[in-house]
């Protein structure tokens, strides 16, 4: 009982870390179980806290998937803003951006398995989330194609129909490699990217 109550009053003190932990089980569970047979009594277990606990941060399962879709999401953003960040503004930008997506994607496989394959048939509240995760990702491959215009490294294009075609693309393999295990990521990447890199006017480089 000393220790159920400690855990209450770390819980009390520190939300964050709370919830932290739960979204950590979460991506565990959900990993290797799926959605469906994920339950949230394996996510109380793993995450030392209580079902008490899980319903304040967590309404539900569902919203408890959601908010896990965009805790991936973040570090997806995160990791490409920092592999950019040494980088000059260019298509270089675009390169490193489009290689660390895959690169995230590869170490997260059975998260997005989860997100990409389970999610598309879980309602519209998991559509709705997937197209808002897609419209992120597009506006930032916008963003990095926007400042290769402007440092000369390609010529003008429609960027905002450029960037949603190279998101089409991607998730497409990723969907694909996720479910059934082809293309490989190295497949993908050797590819898939100077595929894209050559629909904006530029040749493959090292």
């Amino acid at each position: 009982m000393a220790n159920d109550a400690d855990k209450r009053g770390a819980t009390a003190k520190d939300p964050e870390s709370t919830r932290g932990r739960i979204l950590d089980a979460a991506l565990n569970v959900f990993s290797n179980k799926g959605f469906h047979d994920a339950s949230v009594d394996e996510i109380v277990e793993q995450s030392s806290t209580s079902k008490g606990s899980v319903y304040f941060h967590f309404p539900s399962k569902q919203t408890l998937f959601l908010a896990l879709v965009d805790k991936f999401a973040d570090l997806l953003e995160r990791r490409v803003k920092e592999a950019i960040e040494g980088e000059s503004e260019g298509i270089s930008r675009v390169d490193i951006a489009l290689t660390t997506t895959l690169q995230t994607f590869n170490q997260y496989r059975p998260l997005a398995k989860v997100m990409l394959v389970q999610a598309m048939g879980l309602g519209a509240i998991f559509e709705q989330k997937m197209m808002e995760v897609h419209t992120r990702f597009s506006n930032l491959i916008k963003i990095y194609l926007d400042e290769a215009i402007a440092t000369g490294d390609i010529e003008p294009i429609d960027t905002g129909v450029v960037s949603r075609a190279w998101m089409g693309a991607i998730n497409e393999n990723v969907i694909h490699w996720v479910y059934s295990g082809e293309p490989t990521p190295e497949r993908i990447m050797t590819t898939l990217r100077p595929m894209l890199l050559r629909s904006v006017g530029v040749k493959e480089h090292a």
